[in-house]
């Protein structure tokens, strides 16, 4: 293989496709679940693991390779809390025993998701000077930890429930959208499907 045509590969290749699919497809049926379309958390545990955490995990490491810091961070951030929410839910479960299951506090969720709305906040300033389509995704992300933060602590339950359902479908659609655009048009070299200019607010 030539030299050149390494370099082409190099360049055309992009982990976010995987990572966005991940971040796409378990947001998607974690929706589900919060609309009502299904129910329980058993089949849930294992896209959450593999395709949540995993898949966005595999993408950071690559991420870190090129030297992508928004990569690197949303990714390990992400896919780790994905990981993290399926090892509760099997705690929840009493996989790891009664004792464990009885003594869960979910206010103690409440905290980490407003560690996670802190990050996400300032994830939305970096992905406003990427793209709009980073930035829509890690923007409805925040109102995602919102809700979730509300429900853990039993503030406005139906409303921080709605909020957090119809956030994270939207996430979801965005994210499939995401991983196909960077798919297509690294692939093909060109703009297929348009992500949008950044913003420009604190990046000149």
């Amino acid at each position: 293989m030539s030299s050149e045509l390494r370099k082409v590969k190099l360049i055309n290749t992009d982990p976010s496709s995987v990572g966005l699919f991940g971040l796409a497809l378990v947001t998607l049926v974690a929706s589900s679940q919060k609309l009502g379309i299904t129910s329980g958390n058993s089949y849930l545990i294992p896209w959450a693991f593999f395709l949540g955490g995993c898949a966005q995990l595999f993408a950071c490491v690559e991420d870190a390779k090129r030297e992508n810091l928004f990569g690197t961070t949303a990714f390990a951030a992400y896919g780790l809390f994905w990981v993290s929410m399926a090892f509760s839910w099997l705690i929840g479960a009493g996989v790891f025993g009664e004792n464990l299951a009885a003594a869960v506090d979910g206010k103690q969720l409440g905290f980490v998701f407003i560690a996670y709305l802190i990050l996400s906040l300032f994830l939305t300033v970096v992905a406003a000077e990427l793209n709009k389509v980073l930035f829509l995704i890690i923007f409805l992300i925040n109102f995602l930890f919102i809700g979730l933060a509300m429900g853990s602590f039993g503030i406005m339950p139906e409303f921080a429930h709605n909020l957090g359902a119809y956030s994270e479908l939207v996430i979801s659609m965005l994210g499939f959208y995401g991983a196909g655009a960077t798919l297509l048009n690294n692939f093909f070299g060109r703009v297929i499907m348009p992500t949008g200019k950044p913003l420009g607010i604190t990046k000149r």
